[in-house]
């Protein structure tokens, strides 16, 4: 389920000191939830899985964990980047913050593109939820790797395809175990989680 954390697109990082943001507590409070149902963290080799966000309202910029944080039990504004601009088809991101955005920021901007609701949004680990691929539940192709600018156009596809807009999940076919939720808040994108976990008896949830 470990994912390398490599960051596939071109980074333009500015490095200063992030500002007190709106959603940092909601979103270290979703965190820890996530650290306690294992989808989000560290694999037995040590290399981190999971990311989280925040879109400021009504823009296009969002705070999102930075790439390499899953080992951390807590995080810090300096463990967040703020995501300034973006380009799918450049494979380009802009950010600002001590450290670089996660891996999957494109996934997440994906997301906030075809959603205008989408306020936050949670990309974690789930063996079990990942084994209803396809069948039960939106789920992008399975040649398509994840922080690319095709899984952004996956993921549009999926709103274009499927009922992902009104689930408000999908799971990532080429990157095992991988799902994504998201919601109009950090706490209604985790409550997605917590009921798809229900849904299929998973007692953490």
């Amino acid at each position: 389920m470990s994912e390398t954390g490599a960051i596939k697109f071109a980074c333009e990082h500015v490095a200063v000191e992030l500002v007190p943001f709106a959603a940092f507590e909601d979103l270290n409070a979703c965190r820890r939830k996530l650290l306690a149902l294992q989808v989000l963290g560290v694999d037995a080799s040590g290399i981190g899985f999971g990311n989280l966000s925040a879109r400021d309202v009504a823009t296009r910029t969002f705070h999102v964990s930075s790439s390499g944080t899953g080992a951390k039990a807590e995080l810090t504004l300096g463990d967040y980047a703020r995501v300034t601009d973006y380009k799918f088809q450049k494979n380009w991101v802009r950010c600002e913050g001590i450290a670089v955005a996660s891996s999957e920021s494109l996934t997440h901007a994906a997301v906030y593109e075809a959603e205008p609701a989408a306020g936050a949004v949670i990309h974690g680990h789930s063996a079990a939820l990942w084994r209803r691929r396809e069948a039960a539940m939106a789920t992008t192709y399975t040649d398509v790797e994840y922080g690319t600018p095709a899984m952004a156009r996956e993921v549009q596809r999926l709103f274009r395809e499927t009922d992902v807009r009104e689930r408000q999940v999908f799971l990532m076919g080429g990157h095992e175990d991988g799902f994504v939720t998201f919601g109009p808040t950090v706490q209604q994108a985790l409550a997605v989680l917590l009921q798809q976990l229900r849904d299929i008896g998973e007692p953490r949830g």
